[in-house]
């Protein structure tokens, strides 16, 4: 008896209230299929005198299910905070829309006055912020102060519908003599790319009453970037900077250096995974030594960052009170300019405030001038555009452009894993007959990402088949972290990782038709390559990708 008290208590304590007025369902990973299921759920909420927040997030909920939830809370005037994400794992994307118009028109009913409005990680697409629509544009959402769509899959479609939304509320709150003042926005892994971050940009700026911005891994590069970046010198009060793994270049990098001179209450920028490359960095380090006086945190990682820029940038901060981290990890300092970074900050008594260097790239083998990224193409509004700049400048200065009037140097002998960190055909090259063997003597350890990196780099047959058979002998490698890996960087599958795709030529899938004949190939992964083959971004290598179809056709195994 006593055992079954003790249970009774924990489920009430689970599903009522664990602050004033709010009642809680998080995380019981329960399913609502229909009205009866929820009836107790129901019951409960209306019940509930004064409620004002409801967690529903960590379950999954049907039409049935949320139609009865939204009518329990028809009479809930006092609600604020909706606490939904995680809610429709395992449901048709059909079934999310009339779910939300639902609990929309409920709130709508109630008079409700909201203040935070959380529909993180429900992957409902364009299709889902119709179903939020209406709930946006009503005065329930004219008091809204944060709002959380992160990894919704929301596209530009979504991202359009949603910043035209926002606008209209801000337009018919402003009306009524209470404008919409949004603090945080967060809106990561949603695909909005150039089109979609424009869009809310506009509405940034009208609003002009930001705190929090975060929207990183959205496709964004210049375009884009730059949008936001006008917006936010519209927002006085921003506090946080979040773009991480998205692609600036120069361009977009000078332009949100520009923004931050705006801006005085900044105090954590996250340009992490941008690309903001040299030049965009000591424009940025610029911004920091004139304003931002209580920076908290700097990320500049993973950006293609040279030492004497990472440098400046360290310069930067001198006399930033209360700067707690400066990032500059996964740059191309080299060993010698991570020693020079770590002295200057010991320098200024900032030495405990430095991150991590263990992932730097080391220094360019070859003098990489960056005019030639994004300011050459006006037309250079995607991120594959961008890559295919690089790639070009790459090309120039193995061909020996832009390099006459620098003195002749002793070349240096074959270095596989030199090839490997800033591949190039001419370092291919000179790497001679013996290119295979020196390529399995890189494969010490069956690392299937530093693996795919070799392989994605190295097109030739014999190279990818010499270094594969060795990994896929080892009883320790990953073969599916490796398939997956591969997709990864040749663009056919988005990634959480901080992951920037190659630009899949022919010989990407000469290669992989060629491996997957071979006896060590799994023939349990072939499943997974056939899933891919058929998207939009391989079809300029159409010819290329028939042959591995038919090749995967053929070795398929009979089920």
């Amino acid at each position: 008896m006593a055992t079954d008290a003790v249970a009774q208590l924990a489920d009430s304590l689970a599903k009522t209230q664990v602050t004033e007025g709010e009642l809680s369902y998080k995380g019981q990973g329960r399913k609502f299929d229909n009205a009866q299921s929820v009836e107790e759920m129901v019951k409960e909420i209306q019940e509930f005198k004064g409620l004002q927040a409801l967690r529903l997030e960590g379950n999954t909920y049907g039409v049935e299910a949320a139609q009865a939830i939204a009518k329990a809370l028809e009479t809930k005037s006092e609600f604020k905070y909706c606490y939904w994400s995680d809610m429709f794992t395992g449901r048709l994307r059909s079934e999310i829309p009339p779910a939300l118009n639902a609990l929309g028109a409920a709130l709508m009913t109630a008079g409700a006055r909201l203040t935070v409005l959380d529909l993180s990680d429900n992957a409902f697409g364009p299709d889902g912020v119709k179903g939020i629509e209406k709930l946006l544009k009503s005065t329930a959402c004219h008091t809204l102060q944060e709002l959380r769509l992160n990894n919704c899959g929301m596209g530009i479609g979504g991202g359009k519908i949603l910043a035209a939304a926002l606008t209209e509320c801000y337009k018919q709150s402003s009306a009524q003599g209470t404008p919409l003042g949004l603090k945080v926005f967060i809106a990561g892994r949603n695909r909005l790319e150039n089109d979609g971050a424009t869009a809310l940009a506009q509405a940034f700026q009208l609003m002009g009453s930001l705190e929090e911005v975060h929207v990183p891994q959205n496709g964004i590069n210049h375009p884009g970037v730059t949008a936001l970046a006008t917006a936010m010198q519209h927002n006085p009060q921003l506090r946080v900077l979040n773009l991480n793994d998205n692609t600036f270049t120069k361009k977009g990098a000078i332009a949100m250096a520009q923004a931050l001179k705006h801006l005085r209450r900044v105090q954590v920028i996250n340009f992490g995974d941008c690309l903001v490359r040299s030049e965009g960095a000591i424009a940025i380090a610029e911004a920091v030594t004139e304003g931002l006086p209580i920076l908290k945190e700097l990320n500049l990682s993973f950006g293609e960052i040279t030492g004497e820029a990472a440098l400046l940038v360290a310069q930067s901060v001198e006399g930033k009170a209360t700067l707690e981290k400066l990032d500059l990890n996964g740059n191309c300092l080299g060993e010698e300019g991570c020693d020079d970074l770590r002295e200057v900050m010991d320098g200024l008594n900032m030495g405990d405030l430095l991150g991590s260097l263990s992932d730097d790239e080391g220094e360019p083998e070859e003098d990489d001038d960056e005019e030639d990224d994004d300011d050459d193409d006006e037309e250079d509004d995607d991120e594959e555009d961008d890559y295919e700049e690089e790639d070009d400048v790459e090309e120039e200065e193995d061909s020996g452009v832009n390099q006459v009037s620098s003195p002749p140097s002793v070349p240096r002998p074959p270095d596989a894993a030199s090839f490997l960190c800033f591949p190039s055909p001419d370092k291919l090259l000179k790497l001679g007959t013996k290119r295979a063997l020196l390529f399995e003597q890189q494969v010490n350890t069956p690392c299937h990402e530093y693996l795919i990196q070799q392989t994605t780099y190295i097109c030739p047959l014999c190279y990818a088949d010499a270094i594969l058979r060795k990994a896929f002998a080892s009883p320790s490698f990953q073969g599916y972290n490796f398939v997956s890996s591969l997709l990864v960087m040749l663009g056919l599958l988005k990634s959480e990782d901080k992951v920037k795709p190659v630009r899949v030529v022919p010989g990407h899938l000469q290669a992989l038709e060629y491996v997957v004949r071979q006896d060590y190939f799994p023939q349990d992964h072939i499943a997974v390559l056939e899933a891919f083959i058929h998207v939009q971004a391989l079809e300029s290598c159409s010819s290329a990708r028939n042959i591995l179809k038919s090749t995967l056709e053929q070795v398929r195994p009979e089920n």
